[in-house]
């Protein structure tokens, strides 16, 4: 590792600190070489080499450092953390009284829209804000946002995660409304407003306000990574998606050597049933994550890759095509490590095989999934639900009743071991699924009325709750799963309905419009048949698609029109 032994540092933190009293040169020195600073050539790679959008922060540092820290800062804004953390690890070599490269340090260990900080991410934000403090601050500005990033390490063992970032949005809007000449003071109090807004909140008010305050600076920084790549997380969601769709086109292009700003635009893509271009774009990140796992020596694959994996396989199967889905899962098959093992790598390696037997109803598949025994699953029951929850509907669909009542059972424990721990979106997830589980099960005991109450319940409590940005989507969407009850129950105009308004959460899904178009059939609506038959054989036109479903589809189209 690079040492910071020069005289020219030691002279810098003597002058520095000669009349603060708190740590010697030789201590600072310590101190900082124990944080252990990722260091290095930046290692990303992708369909532009060495674009990564453009960021002017304008700051107090010495001159030589600012391109650097503006570098440093645009990887920050497309969540390329560790690469970020080494630019600003050279920032500070060069000018150690930079107070604004330990903020930098900070934030690139706060991930606010993934998972909260690890003990040794909250560790390490600590001393780098603690080292930060014993330096001379000459700015009020740099020093706001010193102490607002700060929020999320102070009392970290004491305060919780929640309450933390509650208080980080306000020192946010605090500084935003102190400076509002700082476009970057506006873009960061975006960011808050998304990583903490209520996903129960269905006004989407501070999402509303987080895109109304960047969509009012893009036309300004047009190059900004930071504006386009929180428009599509501001946006994310059935209601909002088309507001993004704009940002989703051009963001991949502004930071196109980040294999997360090249596979984010999927995220509006999947929002939109865009499948071509959020195959497009996943292909891409997933190259563009393999390359910078080789460049930085990962052994195994980086979660980025698994992530874009989940988003493929999604598209390809919304499309009817099995054999590149296929390709997908028989690629995971291969994969025995993962790098950094977290609830990213988690969710893929069960959604991916999950959702390959289900979106195709292949349910004898589905009841024989399987829960890799060298994984780690005691600490991701959440992403673990989604293969006993594929496993039931497999199990219900082939009379494997005792099966799925186990499987119900796990469900259920996952469930109560989640609320315990309060974590209370998992919980509600899995809830999600056990309510809808209980009603396969009801249906096929014959329990007609509770079963359409536990699937009615279930789709009402997803509607009321966002998917997580891990996700491009839930296994099968709880009301879509209602639509297929009331077709196997006989009553197809109540399963018409049902679809329709599944569409409009879940446009371009293949066994939604299948299932709406079968609805209408049935129901001797064939001006509506022919008008989802129609849209299933428009977006499901890969030369793999082999689904017998797209035939029953021609043939039903050519024989009424």
């Amino acid at each position: 590792m690079k040492t910071i032994k020069t005289s020219y540092l030691i002279l810098t933190i003597l002058l520095l600190l000669s009349c603060s009293g708190k740590k010697s040169p030789e201590q600072f020195q310590s101190e900082l070489e124990s944080i252990n600073l990722n260091r290095g050539e930046i290692a990303l790679c992708g369909s532009g080499k060495d674009q990564f959008g453009t960021v002017n922060m304008g700051l107090s540092c010495a001159e030589k450092v600012r391109e650097n820290f503006n570098l440093a800062t645009a990887l920050l804004h497309s969540f390329e953390y560790a690469e970020a953390e080494k630019v600003f690890a050279k920032v500070i070599d060069e000018d150690p009284a930079c107070v604004m490269a330990y903020w930098g340090v900070a934030m690139c260990n706060f991930h606010p829209l993934w998972s909260p900080p690890t003990q040794s991410d909250l560790e390490k934000g600590s001393k780098t804000i603690a080292l930060a403090r014993s330096l001379e601050r000459t700015s009020a500005r740099e020093s706001d946002y010193l102490e607002a990033i700060a929020t999320i390490y102070d009392q970290w063992n004491q305060l919780d995660y929640r309450t933390r970032t509650l208080k980080f949005e306000k020192a946010a809007e605090n500084i935003y409304q102190k400076y509002p000449d700082d476009k970057e003071a506006a873009i960061f109090y975006a960011l808050a407003l998304r990583a903490t807004a209520d996903p129960t909140d269905k006004t989407f008010r501070s999402q509303k306000k987080a895109g109304e305050i960047l969509n009012s600076i893009l036309a300004e920084e047009p190059n900004h990574p930071g504006i386009t790549h929180y428009i599509i997380h501001t946006y994310d969601y059935p209601e909002l998606a088309e507001l993004a769709l704009p940002a989703a086109r051009k963001y991949a292009s502004i930071a196109a050597a980040s294999a997360h700003a090249q596979h984010m635009p999927s995220h509006i893509f999947t929002r939109l049933g865009l499948w071509d271009e959020s195959i497009r774009s996943n292909i891409t990140s997933i190259t563009a994550a393999q390359c910078y796992a080789q460049n930085i020596g990962i052994k195994g694959h980086w979660d980025e890759e698994l992530h874009g994996m989940d988003y493929l396989m999604y598209a390809y199967l919304q499309k009817g095509d099995d054999d590149k889905a296929k390709e997908q899962l028989d690629y995971l098959r291969t994969i025995t490590e993962v790098f950094p093992l977290n609830f990213k790598d988690a969710y893929s390696i069960a959604a991916i095989p999950v959702r390959y037997a289900v979106e195709r109803k292949h349910w004898d598949e589905a009841a024989k999934l399987e829960l890799d025994p060298k994984f780690p699953w005691e600490n991701f029951y959440w992403e673990k639900a989604n293969i006993h929850f594929g496993m039931l509907m497999g199990a219900v669909h082939t009379g494997k009743l005792e099966t799925a009542q186990q499987a119900l059972q796990q469900l259920r424990d996952i469930h109560t071991m989640l609320d315990k721990r309060k974590e209370n979106y998992n919980a509600n997830q899995v809830l999600i699924m056990v309510k809808a589980s209980e009603g396969w099960i009801q249906f096929v005991q014959g329990f007609k009325e509770e079963a359409l109450k536990s699937m009615i319940e279930a789709a009402d409590l997803e509607d009321a709750t966002e998917k997580h940005p891990v996700t491009p989507g839930e296994i099968i969407p709880a009301r879509e799963l209602l639509g297929d009850m009331y077709l196997e129950m006989g009553e197809p105009a109540k399963a018409f309905e049902t679809y329709e308004l599944d569409l409009k959460r879940h446009p371009n899904r293949f066994n939604g419009l299948y299932g709406a178009a079968l609805a209408a059939e049935k129901s001797g609506n064939s001006k509506n048949a022919v008008l989802y038959y129609k849209q299933l054989l428009s977006v499901a036109n890969s030369s793999g698609n082999k689904r017998p479903q797209l035939q029953a589809a021609e043939i039903f189209v050519k024989n009424n029109n």
